[in-house]
């Protein structure tokens, strides 16, 4: 019986074996015919750094603000034509203590909101009639495009002829301009619903108010809350040429006051004012938006 004299075959790792060399072996240990994962070199200079976006949003008005700052320090900007930041800032402090700006606050948004409601119901009802019915068209339809194109401002004079000059021709004035670009709207969304879910409604057995409830609503819904951002924005234009018309309390007033007195300050404090409320409604309508189109994908942008 011979020996064999072959040296032990042991799995240890030599002493001068690094462990990247190790780690080499065993992946050629794999099974042969599989491909390695490639991982994807980016270039450093096509790498973006991320920014908050509350911070990219803030930095255009920020950067305005600094160069009004500027202008008004270096004297091109005087006070006669418009006051610095901080000079309407202190005076911004001074209305609100003295409760003149709240009080003013507190009747603009109730005339504001008497006006969007009435014109919501006004626009959204003459809309239904005439997405809904071609009769209801044929009658409406005509008439709201003629009174479309006459500027709502231009019926200031008709107004107080017809309803004095309380509360009344302020309010029809704001609900005149929230009511068309709401009819426009919502009559585009209703006509805009696909043919062929109508269709398949049908086909599901649905009734006309069972196609109106779940098929052409909701179709029309997107078109809605587009126009209802876009009333809220004519609503607060309205309101400023309805508060020109002897008003005695309100955000117009307090502008047709600083007016007289030659008060830019004023003015400015009250437009921005103007501004915050506006974004303030629009932050509103664009969170029940979301909430109620939850079932429809969008492009949020890239």
């Amino acid at each position: 019986m011979s020996t064999s004299h072959a040296p032990p075959v042991s799995s240890a790792r030599s002493p001068e074996e690094e462990p990247g060399q190790a780690a080499d072996k065993a992946s050629e240990g794999q099974a042969v015919g599989q491909s390695p994962e490639l991982v994807p070199l980016v270039p450093s200079s096509t790498r973006r750094t991320r920014v908050a976006r509350w911070l990219r949003r803030t930095s255009g008005p920020l950067l305005l603000l600094v160069l009004w700052q500027v202008l008004t320090s270096v004297g091109v900007l005087t006070p006669e034509v418009l006051a610095s930041p901080g000079t309407i800032a202190r005076v911004g402090a001074d209305l609100v203590s003295d409760g003149s700006l709240p009080a003013a606050m507190g009747v603009s948004l109730q005339r504001v909101a008497v006006g969007l409601l009435c014109g919501v119901v006004v626009g959204t009802g003459l809309a239904l009639v005439s997405g809904l019915f071609r009769v209801g068209e044929d009658l409406v339809d005509a008439s709201v495009q003629m009174l479309r194109t006459v500027p709502f401002v231009g019926l200031i004079p008709l107004f107080i002829i017809w309803f004095g000059i309380g509360e009344a021709p302020k309010v029809a004035i704001i609900t005149l301009g929230v009511s068309f670009p709401l009819y426009l709207n919502v009559y585009a969304g209703i006509r805009g619903v696909d043919s062929q879910l109508i269709e398949a409604g049908e086909s599901l057995g649905l009734s006309r108010w069972g196609l109106v409830r779940h098929v052409v609503l909701p179709g029309a819904l997107p078109g809605a809350m587009t126009g209802l951002r876009y009333s809220l924005g004519i609503s607060w234009l309205a309101l400023v040429f309805a508060e020109q018309i002897n008003a005695d309390a309100g955000i117009g007033f307090l502008m047709v006051q600083a007016r007289d007195f030659l008060r830019t300050d004023v003015i400015v404090v009250c437009l921005i004012v103007y501004a915050f409320l506006g974004l303030l409604a629009d932050f509103v309508v664009r969170s029940l938006e979301r909430l109620l189109l939850q079932w429809r994908p969008t492009f949020t942008g890239r």
